[in-house]
């Protein structure tokens, strides 16, 4: 059911890749909900990806561009704003990408060229974006800016690697440039730490399907999906939320406060009584 939360707001919505992707679902319901946007993506990515089915489909321009790149995001945004007709109300950033997890490097031995690099794709990107629209002035006051984020910011996870740090330095800048865009734009910048997700590039972790299953268990209310983080997007851009700043905010089914859960408790003592089988 739509509720028109976002008729007459414009923005730009980075990483939708095809149907798995929270980027995706997102441009669904922004659309859904009167919202226009222009979709960009990384070149490579986008040859990938299925991002021209989801514009026809919304409506929407594709603007390609590389998000570590001042000049690119620069195009972007004078791009956007001649196809949107004026400023933006909201900027949607999710964007991670790690070549040590890709390539299977073990935290142990990371290759540090790629390690920098995963920063910037990951994290530094969401700095560079805010950099160019704070230069550029492209946002409107109350306008709404997020980056997907996820608990191994706080936590270790095996095999997450690399991508730990640059989702605890996206959270950082988050905090830091909020207050910035706050001060000077009165525009808000938050965080969302979620679940893990069937995503392309989430099933890409190794042991992901196990720990997909565990943090299912593991939260009261259960893993929270790509489309139910649309809908908390879609309120984190609407004027419902227009106080809410410099937060990272879980949405993970109570993931994270959680010390253990009775799915966990049941699922460990079947696996003891069937080892005491044996």
């Amino acid at each position: 059911m739509a509720y028109n939360l976002l008729k007459g707001k414009k923005g730009i919505i980075f990483g939708a890749l095809d149907e798995k992707s929270i980027a995706w679902k997102t441009a669904e319901r922004v659309h859904e909900e009167g919202g226009e946007f222009v979709l960009t993506n990384a070149p490579i990515a986008m040859r990938m990806g299925k991002i021209n089915e989801l514009a026809e489909k919304c409506g929407s321009k594709v603007i390609p561009a590389d998000a570590t790149s001042l000049e690119d995001i620069t195009n972007l945004y004078e791009e956007s704003m001649d196809a949107l007709g004026g400023k933006f109300d909201f900027i949607l950033h999710s964007i991670g990408m790690s070549p040590n997890v890709r390539k299977g490097r073990d935290y142990g031995d990371l290759n540090y060229d790629w390690f920098l690099k995963t920063l910037d794709v990951s994290a530094l990107s969401f700095h560079k974006i805010m950099q160019v629209a704070e230069k550029k002035d492209v946002m409107n006051e109350w306008g709404s800016i997020l980056a997907l984020s996820y608990i191994a910011a706080q936590r270790t996870f095996p095999d997450y690697s690399d991508m730990a740090q640059a989702k605890a330095v996206l959270e950082s800048i988050a905090r830091s440039y909020g207050y910035r865009m706050a001060v000077n734009k009165k525009v808000r910048v938050n965080t969302i730490s979620q679940s893990p997700t069937v995503t392309t590039a989430g099933t890409g972790v190794t042991g992901f399907d196990v720990f997909h299953d565990f943090a299912d268990k593991m939260s009261p209310l259960g893993n929270a999906d790509a489309s139910s983080c649309a809908d908390y997007i879609v309120s984190m851009f609407s004027d419902f939320t227009r106080m809410v700043t410099m937060q990272n905010l879980m949405h993970d089914g109570g993931f994270s406060n959680s010390g253990i859960t009775q799915g966990v408790v049941d699922y460990l003592t079947n696996i003891d009584k069937s080892s005491s089988n044996k």
